[in-house]
């Protein structure tokens, strides 16, 4: 992207601009520049000053595209500072995702980061704390440092650490004698550390879903888990605050029963103010715990350049949420749970008029901006690339034009295979090959007045650009049994050499010199076994048939022995089953697809997003399963969402290049279009001919599709029960996928034992049935999971409050706006 900021540097008006802000301009009008181009702008001028900048868009959205164009520019350039854009919402719904987002910004923030900072205007109108007492809270650990455990905890305490038995989630902590365990929110893994005496021995990462540790470290930052941070006296400070301010309200109140609700709510936030906990409601005297009443502005360097997008919709917005914030507040005022004169927020006013920093405003179109007296107005030539839909020859006659006018053409691809395959199309169709160079932008430009046209690939081929994930740690095997890992004291276990006990917890014991974790394990009798963390696979959690306790068995004894002896014995008869049923499978001949051909690679790459670990995982596998001379019968699990059909398209698409038929057999009509729609717009560009055989289509369209499957013609079917009619017969089927089996009847299922005879067979589920899941965990068949969630694909968060009209008509807004869709479930008609 390098070639890209210095073609934009050399354009004439972004000349003006960079003049004007090195003149000391305190504002400047930009207008004319549109989508991806205001964010190389804004690139450019960042590389060009080496000066800090802060880009306000008017919500969260835009604030996330320009931050994913300035960090394609600029390579980890662009900080995201999000919030929640719910002004009603913003104590009760606090997003855990969002908040460890900010407060990792504000952590880099008050060390002083000077790079580009991007941030909706809800992040800015909010009150925060000052960046002195957000540094303050930093804690520092290192080994062989001299710190009481106990002032440890306490601090943790103070900075929004919740206590836990068990560590697994950020900003929990928790204490075992003479270690402690946390997990900070802006880290990958939770951190232990062990004393002795009142000095640090070890500071280890450690896995949540094991407890067991991964890395020793020598030193560790600990940022706050929490926005709203306070010690002791500043609470205690404001607790009299609180309760002076409750007096005199109380005193000019008359309604008795408004009096009462108004005394037994403040005097609660009191006491816990007092007490120093943590609440949600805190949020609400924000103002008395810092009267300083910091922003995000308070944050950034004094020589910071702010940048704001579309001025004019980022007034509005900031109008809408002052009315939605006042509303909030009379609506707490009239319920009797805030005080009159309660402070949450700047006003419009005070944000955009008082702003400390040199201002460059961009707007598409050339409007007076209110309040605003731009010593320096600037109108950039530029036009949005039009989207060419895959038409070549549009293309081509713009290239030409391009040509002949001297315009420097710049194609946008993300990686080799798909510049590889935009040079190989342009060739085909005799377009001259321009310059192509490795990157992705949400959309292209031109820009006459330095003759340059950026054109991104999804403009040419009308593909949706390929996302930039950023990779997390390596999920390794060992933690697809996680659920049975995670144990308390007190759950019963069972050790495949002692039987069954009760599990007492994780300690530390010292052998030989050496500091290590064991399990204690307690049985009958009173014995006590300590099992090293290392053979934590020799343990598992005790799964009974109903809610009995077991009966803990002798360490020593024959009972174990006896009752093992005895279970074998039934697994035997059912094995006796599972192979007599297999066997047969297992020795007829199948197919052995060939290794992947560069048209594999290129569809690949083709793929929009990013793939998960797991995604990649599973690929391989079946992959492998076709290239073996036995036939495949693999169960690919997945969570909804989870990408499950692209592994399954991918595994088509290998079949599809040998000359082999595949057959996709789903449960539903409805299910049935949507693979069709999605399976022809993956595989468009490539010479694979795809029907869809259900009662959406007329009989002389199944007939076709019937006779092309027999002939060969047809390579990908995807279809319902259909499928499995008399009158379906394949010329030479290799692959046969199976979504949701669970949901075929009997009748179906032993005709798709027919069809499945010799054919490599690909099962897809959710949620799959006992005996299938049974098989597979047995090594009967084989078994890919992926539990990985791909990018942007964030957990459900269900939150219970209570109802207000105010609360629901603010998220039904943002959504609409945001372009969402929104289901409001009410318990009468």
């Amino acid at each position: 992207m390098e070639q890209l900021l210095r073609a934009f540097a050399e354009e004439p008006d972004f000349g003006n601009v960079m003049s004007g802000v090195r003149q000391g301009f305190r504002e400047q009008l930009v207008s004319g520049l549109a989508g991806s181009a205001k964010a190389v702008m804004i690139a450019a001028a960042a590389r060009e000053l080496g000066r800090p900048v802060l880009v306000l868009a008017h919500n969260m959205f835009s604030a996330q595209k320009i931050a994913e164009d300035l960090n394609e520019c600029l390579p980890d350039s662009a900080l995201l500072y999000p919030a929640h854009e719910l002004t009603v919402a913003e104590g009760a719904l606090a997003s855990p995702d969002l908040l460890s987002r900010r407060i990792d910004a504000l952590s880099r923030l008050a060390v002083g980061y000077r790079g580009i900072v991007v941030a909706p205007y809800a992040g800015v109108r909010k009150l925060i704390p000052p960046p002195r007492v957000f540094a303050e809270c930093k804690v520092e650990l290192s080994v062989g440092q001299e710190l009481p455990l106990e002032q440890l905890v306490r601090r943790l305490s103070e900075i929004g650490y919740e206590r836990a038995d068990r560590v697994e989630r950020p900003g929990e902590m928790g204490v075992r004698g003479g270690i402690v365990d946390f997990y900070p929110l802006n880290e990958p893994l939770p951190y232990r550390v062990e004393w002795f005496d009142d000095e640090i021995d070890s500071i280890r990462t450690f896995d949540p879903a094991d407890q067991r540790s991964v890395d020793k470290r020598t030193h560790v930052t600990i940022w706050p888990a929490r926005e709203t941070v306070a010690d002791g006296k500043r609470l205690q400070s404001v607790a009299l605050q609180v309760s002076d301010l409750l007096e005199q309200q109380l005193g000019k109140m008359t309604d008795r029963l408004a009096r009462e609700r108004l005394r037994e709510t403040i005097l609660h936030d009191v006491e816990r103010l007092r007490e120093q906990s943590s609440f949600t409601d805190i949020y609400k005297y924000i103002a008395l715990l810092y009267p300083e009443r910091a922003t995000l502005f308070d944050y950034m360097p004094e020589d910071t350049l702010l940048v704001i997008d579309e001025p004019l919709r980022l007034i509005e917005t900031a109008r809408q949420m002052d009315r939605d914030e006042a509303e909030m507040i009379a609506d707490m005022l009239a319920a009797g749970k805030m005080l009159p004169g309660t402070v949450l927020s700047k006003n419009a006013d005070e944000v955009l008029h008082g702003k400390p920093f040199q201002t460059v405003y961009l707007s598409l179109f050339l409007r007076q901006v209110p309040h605003a007296s731009p010593q320096n107005v600037v109108g950039f030539v530029c036009r949005q690339m039009q989207n060419f839909h895959g038409q070549m020859h549009v293309l081509k006659a713009e290239m030409e034009r391009w040509t002949k006018s001297g315009t420097r053409v710049i194609v946008l691809a993300s990686g080799r295979e798909r510049a590889d395959r935009v040079r190989r199309v342009l060739t085909d169709y005799q377009i001259p090959v321009p310059e192509i160079v490795d990157g992705n932008l949400q959309n292209g430009f031109e820009l006459p007045s330095v003759r340059l046209a950026v054109i991104t690939e999804g403009e040419v081929f009308s593909q949706r650009q390929r996302k930039v994930r950023k990779s997390d740690r390596k999920i390794e095997n060992a933690e697809r049994i996680k659920s049975y890992l995670e144990l308390k004291p007190g759950d019963y276990v069972v050790h495949i050499h002692h039987g069954i006990g009760k599990f007492l917890g994780i300690g530390t014991l010292e052998v030989a010199g050496i500091h290590r974790d064991y399990l204690h394990i307690q049985y009958a009798g009173g014995d006590r076994l300590s099992v090293p963390i290392d053979q934590i696979d020799l343990v598992q959690k005790y799964v009974g048939a109903d809610d009995k306790e077991p009966k803990l068995s002798k360490m020593g004894g024959a009972d174990w022995q006896r009752a093992k002896s005895r279970a074998r014995k039934s697994v035997q008869d059912i094995a006796d089953d599972l192979i007599r049923l297999y066997a047969e499978r297992q020795a007829a001949p199948g197919y052995a697809f060939s290794p992947d051909t560069p048209y594999q690679a290129e569809f690949e790459a083709m793929f929009p997003y990013e793939e998960t670990p797991d995604q990649l995982r599973a690929i391989q596998e079946i992959k492998a399963d076709m290239e073996k001379s036995r036939p495949m019968d693999r169960l690919l699990c997945g969570d909804v969402g989870y990408g499950k059909t692209e592994v399954a398209i991918r595994a088509a698409f290998k079949a599809a290049m040998d000359g082999k038929q595949v057959a996709v057999l789903v449960p539903t009509t409805i299910l049935a279009q949507q693979h069709y729609e999605t399976f022809r717009e993956r595989f468009s560009g490539f010479p694979v001919t795809i029907h869809v055989l259900s009662r959406f289509r007329t009989r002389k369209e199944q007939q076709e599709t019937i006779r092309g499957l027999a002939a060969g013609t047809v390579d990908i079917v995807i279809g319902t029960h259909r499928l499995l009619s008399k009158d379906v017969k394949f010329k030479d089927l290799g692959l046969l996928i199976v979504d949701e089996e669970q949901r075929f009847g009997v009748t179906h299922k032993e005709k798709l034992k027919m069809l499945k005879a010799n054919v490599d067979v690909l099962t897809l589920t959710a949620t799959p049935i006992p005996r299938t899941l049974h098989m597979s965990m047995l090594g009967v068949r084989d078994l890919s999971i992926i539990e990985t969630p791909p990018e942007n694909r964030f957990p459900v968060q269900t939150y219970v409050v209570e109802f207000s009209a105010s609360l629901v008509r603010e998220a039904i807004e943002r959504e609409l706006a945001r372009g969402g869709q929104v289901y409001f479930l009410y318990n009468r008609v």
